[in-house]
């Protein structure tokens, strides 16, 4: 079912007007991104705000939903966190689960990740964080999501929801054109 979201308020911006969301950014993931030499824009794309470098969607500011955990953030709260093409750029380090290739094709089509399909996750992941799932054998990303369960939790449990999908391959927002 695809949603009819356009590209809005696009605006290019200075390094100095991004740099709370660029440390927003990097700060849970340790990242070190080099945004200098980069066209720098901004736009509102469905429900996220984004951050186009180069014209390539790298970054996104999503709202915490409701029913994750109080101790991981205030509902409604904007989190910021790279969109796939981000994590193509930057490869973090932090913040992953990895999934085997049967849970592959549900996620790929949008579905929420099940515990059963988890096999490692980033020990740093507390319920109610947003995170990245990646391919077990590869490592490359296939979805973003908010975690409803704790890292040891989603690796323990066999039954049951651990990642609520909120971007992913093939949806919308990977399939943004400029």
């Amino acid at each position: 079912m695809a949603k009819d979201w356009k590209l809005k308020q696009r605006k290019p911006v200075r390094h100095k007007h991004i740099k709370g969301l660029v440390e927003r950014l990097t700060s849970p993931l340790d990242l070190n991104v080099d945004i200098s030499k980069a066209f720098i824009e901004t736009a509102k794309f469905g429900p996220w705000n984004l951050l186009l470098l180069d014209k390539s969607p790298v970054a996104m500011e999503v709202a915490r939903p409701e029913g994750v955990p109080e101790d991981a953030g205030e509902v409604g709260e904007v989190v910021a966190f790279p969109t796939l093409r981000g994590m193509l750029k930057w490869n973090p380090a932090r913040k992953w689960c990895d999934v085997d290739h049967g849970a592959i094709p549900f996620l790929m089509n949008g579905a929420d990740c099940m515990a059963a399909g988890i096999h490692a996750a980033c020990d740093s992941i507390q319920a109610g964080d947003l995170i990245w799932i990646r391919d077990q054998q590869h490592g490359k990303p296939l979805a973003i999501g908010w975690a409803v369960l704790d890292s040891a939790e989603m690796i323990a449990s066999m039954k049951g929801k651990a990642v609520k999908a909120l971007h992913y391959i093939g949806d919308e927002l990977w399939g943004l054109e400029l």
